[in-house]
Formats: structure tokens, C-alpha cells, sequence
């Protein structure tokens, strides 16, 4: 069919009927178009008068064109004074078009504001842009609610490692809570720290060396023993992230980060900051060794080397508290008054810190002269250390014990002034304490009395003397550590007396020891036998 033709046969249509090409251009309109609509004549295009969104007639169109049959649609257009004209409309291909280019054929209906089609038209568009937008706004606040619960786990890990680095004292400490919480901070598979230990705890001399992980929670980049060479060349593993721990410019170590397959890794600069916190946490563990070990090493040169004697059999051990990095005023001493007689002591100076530790190097010298004078006599050695403390170290308290061992008769008389009763423990692991009179410690009271108790040392008993660090615990009562002490010997019988010291002294290792403790072991040698 010709345009011509088209026009002919429209002409007399009392509805409006438009010939449009693909582009919106209009080809024909009937009269009744024109008296519709007086912009649409042929030459004009659709997209120019349309009122609303462009895109919306060019899909409308494209439908129409791939349709052979009429397609419901709706059009409003606007002449140039601005009047809006709203059309219900069907819209086809015209497939009998032979002209340039498809076309699609449209019958219009002219419709008022109160027309159903149009206020149904409006209703569902209006609904169709609702369902849109709550759509699109469920999914922003998914997109937001996910990233949300990723900050807050994210936070949750970060206060978890902070919390677990801030709780560490030692380096295996902080080394067991980064093995343990910073995976999850950084997303990651596993993370090991690689330290310089000597830049952490610098050696206290020619013969001291730093000390190797006692956990395999870190990697000591340098020389850990005397065969072992440095590991400072050690290159990162394949598919690790090796950040630096840094503090003040001096290079701790390393922390290799290894992230699962097909994971992204851990933005760098996270990375990074979680580094920083772990370096401050190396630092601070490495200075509290090295001072640990500066006051283990003065505590141990303020104790007394026994002297060796050839009725006793003895052994000593010394551990500092875990929470201390002052000297304390732990002490024992041995005497060899006579051929008959030898002497024991040991006493805990209350406080830590270089006054209690003076105080009890004085209190050693002291009692050592109140010892030669009548140390056969515990409660007047008592007495007289009492006066010492009282009149040249007034406010001082110390616990002390004193025994006095009678060796043809193998009698032990004893006086405990505050201190945790002496332990004889039996061949078979069997222990007894020695639950004589207890009298109150030396220093606060000026005339105190002290009591003595006898009780027989049998020769193939040993003896042990301990301070209360050995048996004190936090929120646990004396009577549960002391417990725990008489029980331990069942688990050390058959070692030598040396030992058996380092047994008593480590005796519940997973428990932490606030305070210092000091042990002297002593077992009567069998007659006839020498001294080393």
C-alpha cells in the first residue's frame, strides 16, 4: 500500500491514525489526528511533542515494530503553548507498508483526566516505579546491612587480638595471641612472627645468651644456639604477605601473612596498622624479659652460697614471680655450727623492690653473726633477729623459719615465725609438715615470744624449706597450695635431690606464680660418707 492510498482510506476514519517510522518521525495523519493533536502532521517527530521520558516511546515503538499485532499502549504529547494531550493507543507493525524503512501504525484515542484507562495506566506505572524503587532500596539495605556485620565482626576480631596482646607479658605470650587472634583480624590462614630475640633481650654478658622460643609460636631470626647459624635471609613463603614490625625505626622481626586459595587478601595498609600494634606488643614483652632477667640475676647474687657440710646433702632453687620485675627478699642459709649440730634457715623480707632486697642481705649478715653467737637456741635466734629488724629497720616484716638439726640423735627443733611450715618427705613420696608452734614474724613486734617445736629427721627423710611463692595463688586458699605441695613429691620419687628441687619448684606448671620462690633441700647423708 502507497502513502497515498493510506491517506485515502483514513481520511473519512472518525479516530486518529498516525504512520510513524522506526525513529519516531511521523509519515501520515488523518484529519482526526489532526483535530487531535494539531502538531502531528507528517515530518514531525513523536519524541519532540512527547511529555515524559523519551526512552519510554523508544521502547514503546521498538515493541510495536516487532509485534504483527495491535499492542496496547498509552502517549501523551504536548503542542507548543505547553497543553498536555493524553491518548490511549494500538500499536502495530504495518506490515503492508512499502516504503522506505519499517513503520508502525498507531489508532489513537483522545482521553480526559477522568478516562479509566488512563487513571489505571497512571495507578500501575506509578506502582511498577514503587515495587522499583522499594526493590532497589532492599538492596542497598542489604548491601548495607552486609557491610555492616563485615565492620562489626571486623571490629569484633581487631578488639579480640588488642585485648589478647594487651594481656601478653612474655614473648611466647604475644606470639600464642597473634598465632591465635590475628588470623581472623586479617583474613587470613595462618600469620608467624619471625623476631631478632637479641634486639628484643639483649645478652647480660659473655657467657648469657638469649634464650630460644620456648613455644614454636616464633621464629628467632638470630643465633639461637651455639651450632644453629643466624636465619635472617630467610625468604617469604610463595603466597605470603611479609610486613615488617617496626618500632622506632629499629626492625624487630617480620609477620608473614599467608591468606587461604582465591581469597583477596587484606588491604596493605590494615595490614600494615595490625602490624604496628603487634611490634608495640613485641617491644614491651622484650623489655619486661630483659628486666626480668636483670632481677632474677640480682636476686641471685644477693643469696648466700651454703657452705658444704658432711652431715647434709643439699640443693637450692630460685625462680623470680611472673608478675615482677623487682628484686625480692626470698633467702636461705645453711650453718655448720659444730660436729654435732648444723643449722638451716630461710625467711621471705615483705615487698619487692632494692630497699627489701637490702633489707635482706643485712638480715642474712645479721643472723649468720646471731647464728655464731647461739644458734643452738632457735627461739633466741628468733628473738634476736626480732630486735635486729625492730631497732635498725623499723616497719620491716619478714617470715622466717629456723631448725637446728642435732645429728647423733637426729633431732630437729625448729621455730616458724609467720613462715609456711617445713615439709619431710618420705622414699615412698609420703610427706608430713611440721605443724609446730607458730609465732608471728619478726620486725612489727618489738617483744614478741617465739616457740619451738622438735620432731625427729629420720635419714632417709629430706627436707623442704620453701617461701610462700611456692604455694600462694590468687583467689585460691593456703590450704589448697599446700595441698597441691605435699602431693607433689609422689610424682618425683627417684631423682636426684637437685631434681627433685627443680620438680617441687615447677611442681603445677600450667599455674601462674605471682611471687618469688625459693626452696632448700636437705637430706642427711648416709654415715661415713664425705661431702663434695
Amino acid at each position: 500500500m502507497s502513502l497515498g492510498l493510506f491517506e485515502a482510506i483514513t481520511k473519512a476514519l472518525p479516530t486518529a491514525v498516525l504512520l510513524c517510522a522506526a525513529d519516531g518521525t511521523v509519515l501520515a495523519a488523518n484529519p482526526a489526528a489532526t483535530r487531535a493533536a494539531a502538531q502531528l502532521t507528517a515530518g514531525t517527530s513523536l519524541l519532540e511533542h512527547t511529555h515524559g521520558d523519551p526512552q519510554a516511546l523508544r521502547a514503546a515503538l521498538a515493541g510495536w515494530l516487532r509485534s504483527g499485532t495491535p499492542l496496547p499502549g498509552a502517549l501523551v504529547l504536548k503542542d507548543g503553548r505547553g497543553t498536555v494531550a493524553r491518548f490511549r493507543c494500538q500499536g502495530a507493525r504495518a506490515s503492508w507498508w512499502t516504503g522506505p524503512g519499517p513503520a508502525v501504525q498507531l489508532n489513537l484515542h483522545r482521553l480526559d483526566q477522568g478516562d479509566r484507562f488512563v487513571a489505571l495506566n497512571q495507578q500501575v506505572a506509578a506502582l511498577n516505579r514503587e515495587v522499583a524503587y522499594r526493590r532497589t532500596a532492599e538492596a542497598q539495605r542489604e548491601r548495607l546491612l552486609a557491610a555492616e556485620q563485615a565492620a562489626r565482626h571486623r571490629l569484633q576480631d581487631l578488639y579480640q587480638l588488642t585485648a589478647a596482646l594487651a594481656a601478653a607479658v612474655t614473648l611466647d605470650q604475644v606470639a600464642d595471641a597473634v598465632q591465635t587472634a590475628a588470623p581472623a583480624t586479617l583474613g587470613a590462614e595462618r600469620v608467624d612472627m619471625r623476631l631478632h630475640a637479641q634486639r628484643l633481650i639483649p645478652d647480660l654478658g659473655p657467657h648469657d645468651r638469649t634464650p630460644a622460643p620456648g613455644t614454636p609460636a616464633w621464629t628467632n631470626l638470630d643465633t639461637a644456639s651455639a651450632t644453629e647459624a643466624p636465619r635472617r635471609q630467610v625468604p617469604a613463603p610463595p603466597g605470603t604477605f611479609r610486613v615488617r614490625l617496626t618500632f622506632q625505626q629499629t626492625v624487630l622481626g617480620v609477620l608473614d601473612v599467608r591468606h587461604p586459595a582465591h581469597t583477596a587478601p587484606a588491604e596493605p595498609d590494615h595490614v600494615r596498622a595490625v602490624a604496628q600494634q603487634i611490634a608495640q606488643a613485641v617491644r614491651r614483652a622484650g623489655l619486661y624479659e630483659h628486666e626480668h632477667r636483670l632481677a632474677e640475676r640480682l636476686q641471685l647474687s644477693l643469696l648466700p652460697r651454703l657452705p658444704p657440710v658432711t652431715s647434709l646433702e643439699t640443693a637450692t632453687c630460685y625462680a623470680p614471680g611472673s608478675d615482677l620485675l623487682q628484686v625480692g627478699g626470698d633467702w636461705y642459709d645453711l650453718y655448720d655450727l659444730d660436729e654435732n649440730h648444723v643449722a638451716l634457715s630461710i625467711g621471705d623480707v615483705a615487698g619487692h623492690g632494692l630497699p627489701e632486697a637490702a633489707v635482706m642481705a643485712r638480715t642474712t649478715a645479721a643472723l649468720r653473726a646471731i647464728v655464731q653467737r647461739c644458734g643452738h637456741h632457735p627461739a633466741q635466734v628468733m628473738d634476736r633477729l626480732n630486735a635486729f629488724l625492730h631497732q635498725h629497720h623499723h616497719g620491716a616484716m619478714a617470715t622466717a623459719c629456723y631448725l637446728l638439726h642435732h645429728l647423733p640423735t637426729r633431732t630437729l627443733t625448729y621455730v616458724k615465725a609467720g613462715h609456711p611450715p617445713p615439709l619431710l618427705i618420705t622414699p615412698d613420696g609420703g610427706s608430713r609438715y611440721l605443724n609446730g608452734p607458730i609465732s608471728p614474724p619478726v620486725g612489727p613486734i618489738e617483744k614478741a615470744r617465739y616457740r619451738e617445736g622438735r620432731t625427729t629427721w629420720r635419714a632417709s627423710e629430706t627436707l623442704l624449706l620453701y617461701t610462700d611463692g611456692l604455694i600462694e595463688r590468687r583467689g585460691e586458699s593456703l590450704d589448697t597450695g599446700l595441698d597441691h605441695l605435699a602431693r607433689a613429691p609422689r610424682d618425683g620419687m627417684g631423682l636426684s635431690l637437685r631434681d627433685l628441687c627443680q620438680h617441687l619448684l615447677n611442681h603445677r606448671p600450667h599455674t601462674h606464680y605471682p611471687d618469688d620462690r625459693a626452696l632448700l633441700l636437705a637430706r642427711p647423708r648416709p654415715t661415713g660418707s664425705s661431702s663434695p
